[in-house]
């Protein structure tokens, strides 16, 4: 037990022994740390804790009332060590240990494959969210592919399903990537079925999603699997009907699926699921409009929504804690048709990869304020124009 000082004999003034550390994990701009509270809490309750990073001379804190503690406004690229002191009503106890290092680095985006005009693509690019500018070559699937969904978790993205050719031709590969370092696919396992036309980008800090599909027709099957692993999917439930094209996005406990095509036509309804858990899908409300090959993402509290083979620029919003209909954001890029499924995003911004603008195979990267409203900027463009494309990210959404 550590002393705090006070009159001679007088024995309550006693703050916390000091916590034991635990791992520290690096975001953009911040660091989250988990630690144990000590058994031996003085002679008061503990009332909260403090973090403490550490790069050279300069020490950023944050508090907290349990772990883990996130301590924002640190530098990309700086390498960090955290120790965390526990506090009731005498005052602050001796600190932990430190931490290993960590470094926070900048949210990564990668984009896979897509119709470049003249063949299946197979490459793969990357970028920083919080930037502008072009992106770069990354690595390579192991074959060209399109119409597929894409996954990911705070270190890898993984990409499932999809048409090998535009005759349609299905696989039920699913490969990943870590996304932190460059590098070409490698095999993860495989999906429940040959499947093209489904949606992925449902995640939260365990698990990635897909919904829907076409097989030999549309789907309603929703399948997962554990991100740092690698095996075949698990079923989870299903959606409301079949359908594919839909396109997909996350809190930290529910998962969207937005739009998609049935065997009618495009449709505008909003699904959820709760990740954590498995069933079937329930009815949220409405996007504006019927869309299907569109593009989705999220914050931690809204999701959004853009484009879609209808011919549309719409972008809608939702705040995904309570049920309703989507209203108006602003616009794509003029006639922009986004052929892309998956999600680009951190915090603030979701970015919208190549497609197709005024009828042509675009390389184009677009991005919005999520928080905001308004039409969408240009970001900078892909390494090869591409439409029917997948993407992901290792922040924004359900690793939020």
């Amino acid at each position: 037990m550590a002393y705090k000082g006070g009159l001679i004999g007088n024995d309550n003034l006693y703050v916390p022994d000091a916590p034991t550390i635990g791992t520290a994990t690096g975001g953009e701009g911040q660091l989250s740390i988990t630690f144990t509270a000590p058994s031996d809490v003085g002679n008061d309750a503990i009332t909260g804790f403090i973090a403490s990073a550490t790069t050279g001379s300069t020490v950023v804190g944050a508090t907290g009332t349990s772990s883990p503690i996130t301590i924002s406004g640190l530098s990309n690229g700086s390498a960090y060590t955290v120790t965390v002191a526990a506090q009731n009503d005498y005052g602050t106890g001796p600190s932990s240990s430190a931490s290993g290092s960590v470094t926070p680095a900048a949210v990564r985006a990668l984009t896979f494959g897509g119709n470049d005009g003249s063949s299946i693509s197979n490459v793969v690019d990357y970028f920083a969210v919080s930037t502008t500018g072009n992106a770069t070559d990354f690595g390579d699937l192991s074959a060209g592919r399109m119409r597929f969904g894409a996954v990911h978790g705070s270190t890898r993205a993984l990409v499932g399903g999809g048409a090998t050719d535009t005759g349609g031709t299905k696989v039920n590969i699913i490969e990943y990537f870590t996304i932190a370092s460059t590098g070409n696919a490698t095999d993860f396992g495989d999906m429940a079925a040959t499947i093209r036309g489904l949606t992925g980008s449902i995640n939260n800090s365990t698990r990635g999603v897909w919904t829907g599909g076409y097989e030999s027709s549309r789907v309603n099957r929703i399948q997962y699997v554990t991100v740092a692993s690698t095996g075949n999917t698990s079923d989870f439930g299903d959606l409301t009907e079949g359908k594919g094209w839909c396109s997909n996005a996350s809190s930290s406990t529910k998962g969207f699926t937005i739009g998609g095509e049935n065997n009618s036509g495009a449709v505008n309804v909003i699904e959820t699921i709760t990740t954590a858990s498995t069933g079937n899908s329930s009815d949220f409300g409405d996007s504006t409009i019927a869309r299907s090959t569109h593009t989705s993402g999220s914050n931690s509290t809204r999701a959004i929504t853009a484009g879609g083979v209808e011919g549309t620029n719409v972008i809608d919003y939702f705040t995904m804690a309570s049920a309703g209909n989507a209203v108006d954001f602003g616009n794509a890029i003029s006639e922009s048709q986004i052929y892309g499924q998956g999600t680009a995003e951190n915090e603030t911004r979701l970015c919208l990869c190549g497609g197709h603008v005024a009828g042509s195979i675009s390389n184009i990267i677009q991005y919005i304020t999520i928080a905001s409203t308004g039409d969408a900027q240009d970001f900078g463009d892909l390494t090869v124009a591409r439409s029917r494309v997948s993407s992901a990210s290792n922040g924004g959404g359900g690793l939020s």
